[in-house]
């Protein structure tokens, strides 16, 4: 995929994406995907007009299935990309078991962890020793790896990855990756996620002030769980 968009927009079109999927109107204009995303109007028909191979059309704006099938293929989403995921404790066991994958044209056939000794199944995926992913990888030739191992290990399987092959790294450890310009790492920080959230919440951020200790044992009838 050859980006023509920044990186903003690029994180923005799987929601257009999942949104336009659930709708049945012929139809929609970016009028009406801004409102409800709450985004400038103009800014969506932009991010809309990178993508769109026939662009929309005054008063109508873009056909639904065709904008649909053109966010698809800008993303890479016709293509199933085959992967592979390091690390299976209860956190790679889940995303092993997430079915959306599929959605987003990722298929995990294998993974790899230190505490496998023999091949064994998790749902339809092969789960071998470590010593068993650079042979596999290379007669494979996957690309992309996801990461879940602990981050006294990370970067060292890191290494094993690309040494094996792997171009692409979805890194759900804390651990920042040294790894070569040619490899892509996106990074998934759930403490630096954690970070912002606990700061709104313990800050005036949120526009209202931080409520005092013995208060939060109560609840208002609209609060959700």
């Amino acid at each position: 995929m050859q980006l023509n968009c920044s990186i903003q927009t690029l994180r923005r079109l799987p929601y257009y994406l999942n949104y336009l999927r659930k709708l049945t109107d012929e139809d929609v204009s970016s009028t009406v995907i801004a409102r409800d995303f709450n985004l400038n109007e103009v800014q969506v028909r932009k991010d809309l007009a990178a993508v769109s191979k026939t662009g929309g059309s005054p008063r109508k704006g873009f056909n639904r299935i065709a904008l649909i099938h053109d966010l698809e293929s800008f993303l890479g989403y016709n293509n199933v990309n085959e992967a592979i995921i390091v690390g299976v404790g209860h956190f790679g066991k889940a995303l092993i078991n997430y079915a959306g994958f599929k959605d987003y044209g990722i298929n995990i056939v294998l993974g790899f962890d230190k505490n496998i000794k023999t091949e064994m199944l998790i749902g339809q995926t092969a789960i071998f020793p470590m010593d068993r992913m650079d042979n596999l990888v290379k007669r494979l030739a996957i690309r992309l790896g996801i990461l879940t191992v602990n981050e006294h290990s990370a970067q060292s399987v890191c290494d094993l990855m690309i040494k094996a092959g792997i171009q692409a790294i979805w890194n759900f450890t804390p651990c920042m990756l040294k790894v070569p310009s040619d490899i892509l790492v996106q990074n998934e920080n759930m403490a630096s996620s954690l970070a912002i959230l606990s700061q709104h919440l313990n800050s005036d951020y949120s526009g209202r002030p931080v409520a005092e200790p013995e208060s939060l044992d109560q609840k208002s009838d609209d609060s959700s769980e």
